[in-house]
């Protein structure tokens, strides 16, 4: 059976993207990265979850270094995630060159399993403006990782969601019965959903646009 590795944080957009690829007749190899994020902990309970849901491999990669690095408010606990509401331009959010990284480390993943392709839930249109989610970009790292990799090595790097809107995406997750109550998209909160940072806005957005409500615990409902 072919094999893709899938990276899954165990937000609702990774996890449904590792649900198409199982759909696309791969055996998924779901690889998840603790790297000191503020809700390290209840995204590993979530990938843990998902990953059984999917009947999938697992690798767990810590990346400590990102502590060293800072430079986000998913790391800096000096710096306040924002909560005012979405705004133009790159958020402080935004993990330096985290998915170029993942991308690197699911390579070798991929690699040492023969898998063929690397699935990854970047999404351009309706995100909170990262550059490491752009189809420019994506598709500059396959091809470096193709230069990089054995001549018999050959790598498709997969992005269904990536020119979806959030409404889009449930109804695509609710198409594929994922269990969407497993998957965490906060930025903040472990035990509830803030509902007011730019991964809760976005997501609540997408369900209420899709007509369903959002079965995750939440302290509070922010507008967008």
């Amino acid at each position: 059976m072919k094999k893709a590795v899938a990276i899954v944080s165990g937000g609702m957009d990774s996890s449904l993207t590792a649900a198409i690829a199982r759909e696309e007749g791969y055996q998924i190899v779901a690889v998840h990265f603790s790297y000191g994020q503020r809700t390290e902990k209840r995204e590993l309970q979530a990938f843990r979850e998902i990953s059984q849901w999917l009947g999938a491999e697992r690798y767990e990669i810590e990346l400590p270094f990102f502590n060293t690095i800072g430079a986000s408010a998913l790391i800096d606990r000096t710096m306040a995630v924002p909560t005012d509401g979405i705004k133009p331009g790159i958020p402080i959010t935004y993990v330096p060159f985290r998915n170029g990284i993942f991308l690197s480390i699911a390579t070798a993943i991929a690699e040492k399993e023969g898998a063929e392709a690397i699935y990854i839930g970047v999404v351009e249109e309706d995100s909170s403006g990262y550059p490491d989610c752009r189809e420019t970009f994506i598709e500059a790292m396959e091809r470096a990782i193709n230069l990089g990799t054995r001549d018999e090595t050959q790598i498709t790097i997969k992005t269904p969601l990536i020119h979806l809107k959030k409404e889009e995406i449930v109804s695509r997750a609710l198409q594929l019965n994922l269990p969407l109550h497993l998957t965490w998209s906060c930025y903040q909160g472990e035990e509830e959903a803030c509902g007011v940072c730019d991964s809760c806005r976005l997501r609540l957005k997408g369900f209420q646009l899709a007509g369903v409500e959002d079965p995750l615990p939440y302290k509070r409902r922010g507008e967008r």
